[in-house]
């Protein structure tokens, strides 16, 4: 019998979970996706594109934001440290060269990517 003080919302919540309609959702009991990481205020639309598989078509400026993030998926299929670094340093002159202008697009804040954190990084996932 509910509280005479218990709100409307707050029973039907109740009655739902007494009848098992809460049970076996999606996710339930999983930790929260990205819970303790950077925010990121474009996190829902990055994850659009994920989950839909689309690709970013736009100045080459902001194309390489997208490939800083997917560098790790674009070196899984090299073979060896030498042809990781030389990808790793393009894309890095690249983005130097938007930080100067020298690129068509907006201004972007894109960090250079460490070689040798890459590396180690490709040597993990390589090993695992």
């Amino acid at each position: 019998m509910p509280d005479r003080h218990e709100m409307r919302v707050d029973q039907q919540i109740r009655e739902a979970e007494e009848r098992g309609e809460f049970a076996n959702l999606p996710g339930a009991g999983k930790p929260i996706p990205n819970l303790g990481t950077h925010y990121d205020e474009n996190w829902w639309v990055r994850e659009y594109m994920r989950r839909e598989k689309l690709t970013f078509v736009g100045p080459p400026a902001l194309a390489l934001r997208k490939e800083a993030e997917d560098i790790m998926d674009t070196l899984v299929k090299e073979h060896s440290e030498r042809a990781v670094r030389g990808i790793v340093a393009d894309l890095n002159a690249r983005i130097l060269d938007v930080r100067r202008g020298a690129v068509e697009g907006p201004p972007i804040v894109v960090h250079t990517l460490d070689e040798d954190e890459v590396v180690a990084r490709w040597r993990a996932a390589r090993a695992a």
